[in-house]
């Protein structure tokens, strides 16, 4: 019987996170503390009583989910004690801080760097995604392939729920494409831009020199990554994937489905929201999972 540790990516935020960790943890309060200081801005003020519009900006949420989850992970103390893990697009950065790979401030700024590059692609040519739900993953990729300008097929989260990223008009496109094609549900999703997907490739020279000046180490156990959805330890390939993951699918139900063949029996969710281990269920429904109980 073996246990994941798996941590959400953007979408998880909501209004007050982290509060509870803070009020009861010192350990918290340092963590935030130096969030604070290595930002430049107190992102603890956004996530304690910021609005959800204030939340919704990249360059905020990501450093909050980041930091939720990693500070969790601390509080969690010798009951961390991970067989293998993987966060979903964001929370790979998590994973890697909390199973070692990275220094939590290394990881911060990181996550930082990621976030501004990420909203200045965003900036640079409007775009979208969009849910696509009930139907194969071969057909979305077909209808994909078929529409002109970019879209892509960006998350693979459970079998039947997918996620296209591209260009506005092209994912229109897609949508009506696939409604045709009687998808279940087709949903327009209010993100800030087309993430991983080619239109992500303004923010990959960044990125790349970021992950590259940035020290790795081995981590504690092996990491799932969402480029290739394999277990990975070796601190080099950890960064060549890290790279690649900015504008290449996300394989949340491939590395799930190669957690659980590679002995994984309980799953256990550690940063803000349950939405994993709703994406877990629907990929398996015999293996365990539950949120991680730091109190």
């Amino acid at each position: 019987m073996k246990t994941a540790y798996i941590f959400p990516g953007q979408g998880a935020q909501f209004a007050g996170m982290g509060k509870d960790l803070y009020d009861r943890s010192e350990l918290a309060r340092a963590m935030f503390g130096k969030a604070d200081e290595i930002l430049g801005f107190r992102i603890t003020d956004v996530m304690f009583s910021g609005t959800d519009d204030e939340l919704k900006q990249t360059k905020v949420t990501q450093p909050a989910i980041f930091l939720h989850s990693v500070v969790m992970a601390a509080m969690l103390g010798e009951k961390f004690c991970p067989d293998m893990a993987a966060g979903h697009s964001l929370g790979e950065f998590s994973a890697l801080v909390a199973c070692k790979a990275l220094s939590f401030e290394a990881g911060l700024t990181l996550v930082a760097k990621r976030a501004a590059a990420m909203q200045q692609a965003c900036e640079a040519e409007p775009s979208t995604m969009a849910a696509v739900l009930g139907m194969d993953d071969a057909v979305v990729e077909d209808i994909c392939r078929s529409v002109s300008g970019v879209v892509v097929t960006a998350n693979y989260n459970c079998p039947g729920q997918l996620v296209i990223s591209g260009s506005i008009a092209s994912v229109d496109e897609a949508c009506e494409k696939l409604k045709a094609a009687n998808a279940k549900r087709v949903l327009k999703l209010p993100v800030g831009g087309a993430f991983h997907s080619p239109l992500m490739a303004p923010a990959h020279a960044a990125l790349e020199e970021a992950i590259n000046e940035t020290v790795f180490a081995t981590p504690v156990c092996p990491i799932y990554q969402n480029v290739t959805a394999q277990a990975v330890t070796d601190p080099a390939q950890i960064k060549v994937n890290l790279i690649a993951q900015l504008t290449a699918p996300v394989r949340w139900t491939q590395s799930v489905v190669n957690m659980i063949a590679d002995g994984a029996t309980g799953f256990i969710e550690v940063g803000p929201g349950k939405v994993l281990q709703g994406l877990i269920r629907k990929t398996n429904s015999e293996v365990n999972v539950a949120s991680a109980e730091v109190f």
